[in-house]
C-alpha cells in the first residue's frame, strides 16, 4: 500500500490535515490559553463605541430616551448583547462573514487579516466566521458609515444598494419610518458599529461623509 502512487497520497493526505489541526486549532489555543474572555461589559468601555452611542442618542433622542435612557455603559453593554442576540437570530451571518482571511487581498477591501485574538470575548461567541458571501464581510464595517447610513440601510437595504437581496428590516422601527429606530433597531446599530471598533485605524466620526455622498458609493 505504502509503495503504491495512492498508498503515498493518503499519507500526505492524513499529513497535511494534522498539520493544518495543529496549526489551525492547537497553536492558538497555546498562544491565548492565559488571556481571558472579555465579557460584554469590558467590550463596552470603548472610547470609540461610547461616542457612536452617544451619537444615537443625540440622533434620535426621543427614541433612544424611551428604551435605553441616558448613554452609559450600562445601557451600552445592553445594547450589545441585545444587538447580538438579533444578528445571530435574524440570520445575518448567513449573508455575511466576519472573518477577513490571507487570500485574494481581502484585506485591501475589508482591512487586516483576521487574528485568533479578536475572537477572544464574549460577543464572538459562538464565532461567525461565515462561508458564503452574499453581502460584504463585517469584521471592520463598524465606523466605516454613519448611524444614519445604517438605520436607512436596515430600513430599506435597496434605497442605498440598488439590487440588494438584503430584506427590510422594517420591525427594528416604529411607525415604519427610519427615523424612529426602536429597541431592537438602535440595538443592532450598535452591534454593527462595534465590529471592528478595537483596531487602531478605526475611523474618526468627524472624518465621514455626508449620508448623501455615502449613497453614491454604498459598497466603498
Amino acid at each position: 500500500m505504502f509503495e503504491s502512487k495512492s498508498g503515498i497520497l493518503l499519507i500526505a493526505g492524513l499529513g497535511f490535515f494534522l498539520f493544518s489541526v495543529l496549526s489551525n486549532a492547537l497553536v492558538p489555543v497555546l498562544l491565548y490559553k492565559n488571556l481571558p474572555e472579555k465579557t460584554v461589559e469590558e467590550l463596552a468601555d470603548n472610547q470609540n463605541l461610547i461616542y457612536q452611542f452617544e451619537d444615537l442618542s443625540q440622533r434620535y433622542p426621543e427614541q433612544f430616551e424611551k428604551y435605553y435612557g441616558e448613554p452609559d455603559q450600562k445601557n451600552l453593554a445592553a445594547a450589545l448583547r441585545l444587538g447580538r442576540d438579533l444578528y445571530v437570530g435574524e440570520g445575518c451571518w448567513h449573508c455575511h462573514s466576519q472573518n477577513v482571511r490571507p487570500v485574494s487581498n481581502e484585506s485591501t477591501r475589508w482591512g487586516k487579516v483576521a487574528s485568533s485574538d479578536e475572537y477572544q470575548n464574549e460577543l464572538n461567541r459562538p464565532v461567525m466566521w461565515g462561508t458564503r458571501r452574499v453581502g460584504p464581510d463585517l469584521s471592520r464595517e463598524g465606523g466605516r458609515r454613519g448611524n444614519d447610513w445604517q438605520a436607512v440601510h436596515l430600513f430599506n437595504p435597496q434605497s442605498l444598494s440598488p439590487g440588494s437581496p438584503m430584506p427590510k428590516y422594517e420591525w427594528f422601527f416604529d411607525d415604519k419610518n427610519p427615523s424612529m429606530p426602536n429597541k431592537r433597531g438602535i440595538a443592532v446599530i450598535t452591534y454593527i458599529q462595534w465590529l471592528g471598533s478595537w483596531l487602531e485605524e478605526y475611523p474618526y466620526y468627524e472624518d465621514y461623509k455626508p449620508l448623501e455622498d455615502q449613497m453614491l458609493n454604498p459598497l466603498e
